[in-house]
């Protein structure tokens, strides 16, 4: 019953990143943990082939209208990888089990990649919550001039959010976008099609590096997840031509904003 329940909200998850274009994957890590008993650092591999073969699918579409700048993603990607691959394959892998002990309190591996996801789920609830830039772009206008476009910022970014996917396995979307818009001048739906490019091979390189360490991957149970994550985004797509994504996207803040604080008070407050 549980795991009918998990893959229930694996269909959630796929369901609020077709009708939104994204946010949903913040969800993946605490529902692989909670709802499906998966150890947390085997939940942030996971993620990560979740969000970066769904994003493959929603970056395929946004490409073939021509909604990618392949220029911006190189840009973002060349620090960005480089930080996903360092942190999952070389810093990992070293860190103990056991960081210290404080009285009675120990914090464990899995106790910071948990609270650390949480506090990410609190700050891109509140990105949620506060809505994205509107910055938009004239028809037919592409990529925007060279003096425009802020290298360092994107990659400032690129190895911030590269860092952050490497660690607790999300694609930092919530970042990403404002980044784009901001620091490349991309317009809104150029910047989303982008940033899904950057999350796919971000996440993917990621889980990558977790297999060259040998991490042990139920595949049947994986593809499963994935499958039913991408019946939600298939479903959320047809509902996006009835259901404004800006309209959900605060009330999801809200709830990404209460697993986080689900997840806080559990792991902090309320284990022995």
């Amino acid at each position: 019953m549980q795991q009918a329940f998990g893959y229930m909200a694996a269909i959630f998850i796929g369901l609020a990143l077709g009708i939104m274009g994204g946010g949903g994957s913040i969800l993946t890590v605490p529902v692989l943990v909670y709802l499906l008993g998966v150890s947390p650092m085997l939940s942030t591999a996971y993620s990560l082939f979740v969000v970066g073969s769904t994003s493959v699918v929603g970056a395929w579409g946004y490409f073939r209208r021509g909604l990618v700048s392949l220029k911006t993603a190189v840009v973002f990607l060349l620090p960005s990888l480089l930080a996903v691959f360092v942190v999952r394959r070389l810093l990992l892998p070293v860190i103990p089990q056991q960081l210290f002990t404080l009285g009675h309190f120990a914090l464990t591996k899995d106790l910071l990649v948990l609270t650390g996801f949480a506090a990410l789920m609190v700050v891109a609830a509140a990105s949620m919550i506060r809505g994205r830039p509107q910055t938009e772009a004239a028809p037919g206008v592409g990529l925007p001039p060279p003096s425009a476009f802020n290298y360092p910022l994107i990659m400032g970014i690129g190895l911030g959010v590269g860092t952050l996917t490497g660690l607790v396995g999300a694609g930092g979307g919530f970042l990403i976008i404002p980044a784009l818009v901001l620091g490349a001048r991309l317009p809104m739906k150029l910047a989303v099609g982008t940033s899904l490019v950057i999350i796919a091979l971000n996440s993917l390189i990621g889980f990558g590096g977790d297999l060259s360490t040998g991490m042990p991957i139920d595949w049947g149970f994986l593809l499963g997840f994935l499958a039913s994550a991408v019946a939600g985004i298939v479903l959320g797509s047809c509902l996006a031509r009835f259901i404004s994504g800006d309209r959900l996207k605060p009330a999801f803040g809200w709830f990404t904003l209460a697993m986080g604080a689900f997840i806080l008070l559990r792991e902090l407050v309320f284990t022995p």
